[in-house]
């Protein structure tokens, strides 16, 4: 069996993600090449160093540029915030290499263009990671439509709710300012109804939005108040929020169907509520990724008296990705989808080809998210871009 080398540029929430993902595929899937865990990378050396001996990393980098120029890494993955996606990213694909980039692809539209042309010139494997597309009963959910048992798609609605900013204490972290974000609710975590949608109903044609921001100062980020949900010291130093705390949006699809999506991090009680509905002229689909292991469905053909939603423990071997793990009903968890996206990262490689979501499938996401600021700043229904 080949092996690839994979170099990490990131070590926190979503490097932790990742490395788990590295080091538990191939002891559940069969996986050629597999991975090797060569280096991950961080600017604080005595942080990266640790971060590696924890994770499983066999060495690390302290500079991106050094980690994407070693022969031994023919996988990079991009974990870090998205200001620095692009450069990372373009480094990474000037050297040849594979790449995996965090959600959302970039904090612009523009450099989401730029890192798609880059990829396509590169012609090698480049793939966001857009993991709860990888959740099995979203799987299901989008064979169930395919196959039409749900009839022509009318209606989409999403919503991703958290409450981790909630407390006007909490300190100005980097996912509250523009420069490192990009936008806020927005990006975060608006990208990935936005991208399940696309995943699930196709393109998005036109939207209309609002964005706002509820919380506009906070206590600047130290050492002692930096942990999430910490709370900063009474009468520290302030600094501005310069992204949104809420996002709401109408859109149509190319399909036909019309959709509603609302994204908040002030949602008192609502930790990870990920969820959505799609309704078809003869039956509905609903999922909620704190149940991500279950899928109601209803159909309008079941027998009078009988009709309602039922739900489906989507664990049986014959559902997505199941087989491999855990005998009927032994639910999976929220690291699971990453560990099925690095699968068929590596299958990918294998082929020669980038699956699904690839960099044109950010980048679509990224115009939408585009369209709503712009719609947000005009109060118009207002097309996403293209990618010319």
């Amino acid at each position: 069996m080949a092996e690839i080398g994979v170099g990490l540029v990131g070590y926190k929430f979503m490097g932790r993600t990742h490395s788990n993902a590295y080091r538990q595929v191939g002891r559940f899937f069969e996986v050629d090449p597999a991975p090797r865990m060569r280096a991950v990378c961080g600017r604080d050396e005595a942080s990266v160093r640790a971060a590696a001996a924890q994770l499983g990393w066999e060495g690390y980098e302290t500079d991106y540029r050094a980690l994407v120029g070693r022969d031994d890494i023919g996988l990079v993955d991009v974990a870090t915030p998205g200001d620095s996606h692009r450069e990372v990213v373009l480094a990474a694909l000037d050297a040849g290499k594979h790449v995996l980039c965090e959600k959302p692809l970039a904090n612009t539209l523009a450099e989401a263009r730029e890192m798609l042309a880059a990829a396509e010139r590169a012609g090698v494997v480049a793939m966001v990671n857009f993991n709860y597309r990888r959740a099995p009963a979203v799987q299901l959910a989008r064979q169930l439509i395919a196959d039409g048992l749900i009839g022509e798609v009318r209606h989409w609605r999403a919503v991703y709710l958290q409450d981790w900013i909630n407390d006007p204490s909490f300190p100005l972290v980097w996912r509250l300012q523009k420069e490192k974000a990009g936008s806020g609710a927005l990006g975060d975590i608006a990208a990935h109804i936005v991208d399940l949608a696309h995943f699930l109903l196709g393109p998005i044609t036109e939207v209309v939005g609002t964005l706002d921001t509820f919380i506009r100062e906070r206590p600047l980020e130290t050492a002692s108040a930096g942990g999430a949900g910490l709370s900063a010291a009474a009468g520290q130093e302030t600094g501005q929020v310069t992204v949104d705390d809420a996002t709401s949006f109408l859109a149509r699809f190319a399909s036909g169907a019309t959709g509603t999506f609302e994204a908040t991090r002030l949602a008192p009680g609502r930790r990870n509520h990920n969820a959505f509905e799609v309704n078809g002229a003869k039956g509905s689909i609903s999922f909620d990724l704190e149940r991500m292991n279950e899928l109601e469905v209803y159909f309008e053909d079941d027998p009078a008296g009988l009709q309602g939603f039922r739900t489906i423990n989507v664990t049986e071997a014959v559902h997505p990705y199941a087989a491999a793990w855990w005998p009927a009903g032994h639910i999976l968890g929220y690291e699971h989808t990453f560990v099925h996206a690095v699968k068929d990262l590596l299958d990918g490689i294998k082929a020669g080809q980038t699956p699904a979501p690839t960099f044109a499938d950010g980048f679509r996401c990224q115009a939408v998210l585009d369209a709503v600021e712009r719609s947000a700043a005009t109060r118009a229904w207002t097309a996403p871009a293209g990618a010319e």
